[in-house]
């Protein structure tokens, strides 16, 4: 997933065709974080890219796309900014022209100039020049019918954030499919393994010496971090590294470039080390910076080394990422499929917060060494209040929920951008 910008300063008013069709459509005014995401510095879009074992028939997916995708109202409205009422933004329900939705490029693929691979790089790489169509639902799928090293065949969906987080977009696309088996029913996933409770453990003051424990450490992690958020908008400042982007980088063009890695791999490593896939996720991207800066600060010097004691790195290197969390509790596939219902359970929508992840660029002798820091930072993350919101939410309930205009003012430290 990749973010792209906007060039133009707001989002301009859309012209519907007569007063008292916008009275008739059912209107609702967009969320706070909705009209985040339109902000001129903050304007973000979602790309989805997956490939396919056969070449895409567009026919066939544009008759499913009006049983599965059309009915869902945040892809069938348009974003009207209403003037009499201050410029507040609604969702209004309107009739989507699938054809202006859907492109289909013709491609010959017999005397294409580059690799098919890199046909489909540069085709998402223009993407990222172009805006998406305000006169129409904020969405378009790209179907490229190339054969890659991958797939036969690819698809590239385009959404603007305001639709909702990535949560609710899989969400979607769960809900679209089915068991092959099963026609009628939808997918199955495996569910989260509990730990054995040993009963030894609930006996006496341990329980309630580990509880005042760890309350203790999520009430002095959420002070820290809060401290660290403020310092950074105001003067913490990450190292300057050849990866640093300059101001005014984030309007650039993007380029999507991956790997694919086994997650046999993954899973090997995670239960050796009895950790979680996303620590040794983090702790292989932490050893790839570390590595690949390394390398990059030894240009036009003499070369320390590759090693523990002897390297490149200068000392102390602050390099830190955003990264986005989702806030619902933990929910079954089934409440995940129903989310576009209004009274379920998993609400559809930006329940997001972020947090700052610091990366530590070292090197190391031991490779897992890697993955035992990273874990170490997740575990930190981890114990923050603003990251169990979820755990705290009966309590915000209870005792009121803040202003809907000002819910915006918690995003920083986790809690949610509804």
């Amino acid at each position: 997933m990749e973010s792209i910008r906007w060039r133009k300063p707001s989002l301009k008013p859309i012209q519907t065709k007569t007063k008292l069709a916008m009275e008739e459509a059912k209107e609702e005014p967009l969320s706070p974080s909705a009209r985040l995401f339109h902000e001129p510095n903050f304007n973000v879009h979602v790309i989805a890219i997956m490939g396919s074992k056969s070449r895409i028939n567009p026919q066939v997916i544009k008759e499913k796309l009006v049983h599965t995708l059309l009915k869902h109202p945040r892809f069938s409205s348009l974003q009207v900014v209403d003037e009499e009422k201050n410029g507040e933004m609604k969702w209004v329900r309107t009739k989507v022209d699938l054809d202006k939705h859907i492109v289909v490029p013709q491609v010959d693929e017999k005397n294409l100039q580059e690799s098919p691979d890199k046909f489909v790089e540069n085709y998402i790489h223009n993407l990222s020049k172009t805006t998406l169509d305000k006169s129409k639902p904020l969405w378009d799928l790209h179907l490229l019918n190339v054969k890659t090293s991958d797939a036969e065949a690819v698809g590239v969906f385009r959404i603007h954030h305001s639709l909702g987080d990535g949560t609710s977009l899989i969400s979607l696309l769960l809900a679209c499919t089915r068991q092959t088996a099963h026609p009628d029913k939808i997918p199955t996933i495996p569910g989260n393994k509990k730990r054995p409770i040993n009963s030894s453990d609930s006996k006496g003051l341990w329980p309630y010496v580990a509880k005042a424990w760890s309350f203790m450490r999520l009430f002095w992690n959420t002070i820290v971090d809060v401290l660290m958020f403020m310092a950074t908008t105001m003067f913490l400042k990450d190292t300057s590294t050849p990866i640093k982007g300059k101001p005014g980088s984030e309007f650039n063009p993007r380029r999507f470039v991956y790997r694919t890695v086994s997650l046999d791999d993954l899973k090997l490593v995670k239960n050796a080390l009895n950790m979680t896939i996303n620590d040794v996720a983090l702790g292989v991207t932490q050893a790839g910076l570390s590595v690949y800066l390394n390398r990059r600060f030894r240009e036009g010097k003499k070369d320390k080394g590759a090693t523990e004691k002897n390297n490149n790195l200068p000392k102390n290197i602050r390099l830190r990422s955003t990264l986005l969390v989702n806030l619902r509790p933990s929910t079954g596939i089934q409440a995940l499929a129903d989310m576009m219902d209004k009274d379920t359970e998993a609400k559809w929508g930006n329940w997001i917060g972020f947090v700052l992840l610091p990366f530590k660029i070292v090197l190391r002798d031991d490779p897992l060494d890697y993955i035992r820091e990273a874990k170490a930072t997740i575990d930190h993350i981890k114990l923050n209040i603003a990251q169990n919101y979820h755990q705290y939410n009966n309590v915000f309930l209870q005792f009121g929920r803040p202003p809907r205009r000002n819910w915006l003012l918690w995003a920083p430290y986790g809690l949610p951008c509804t």
